[in-house]
């Protein structure tokens, strides 16, 4: 005796059998990304306020450079001698108009090493990036405005200087 299979039950049978001898195969693929070095830098102005002549030397211990780098880096922070023309790493000065007032940057409290570009007797810092998320690495800027005989002899006014922060890493 035969039976008849109807055409949803021998769909359902080829069906079956289809998933059972089905094939697969497979790749895989690179992923690469090359992470570069990266630094960022900011600083605080160094504000001596009001100088009066003999009234004695004029100290900013406050100031701070920061610099956040990516994990490992290492870095040099300099600084350079301002913009005032006649202005070096070893004495910086600020401008009115023609005239200038001497000043300089420390590393230290002793006022004893410039904080420069590494020339002459000038020292820059350095440190080691614990990654950009991480806090930034403050460096302490300890500014001198001395009452010398020169400073003592400048006119009355307004007296600016701009000083440039390069970080090398």
């Amino acid at each position: 005796m035969q039976k008849i299979l109807s055409a949803a039950a021998v769909a359902a049978v080829l069906a079956a059998s289809g998933n059972a001898a089905a094939n697969t195969t497979t790749t895989t693929f690179p992923v690469t990304a090359t992470l570069l070095k990266a630094c960022s830098v900011s600083a605080q102005a160094v504000a001596f306020g009001n100088y009066t002549p003999g009234g004695g030397a004029l100290n900013v211990n406050t100031s701070a450079v920061s610099v956040n780098c990516t994990k490992n880096t290492t870095y040099t922070v300099a600084l350079n001698g301002g913009s005032t023309a006649g202005g070096t790493v070893a004495q910086r000065l600020m401008g009115s108009g023609a005239n200038t007032l001497q000043y300089n940057i420390y590393t230290a409290a002793t006022d004893t090493t410039v904080f420069g570009d590494g020339s002459g007797t000038s020292a820059t810092e350095a440190g080691t990036g614990a990654g950009m998320s991480a806090a930034a690495t403050a460096f302490t800027m300890y500014a001198n405005l001395p009452d010398n005989a020169l400073n003592k002899n400048v006119p009355p006014g307004a007296y600016t200087d701009t000083v440039t922060v390069t970080v090398t890493y």
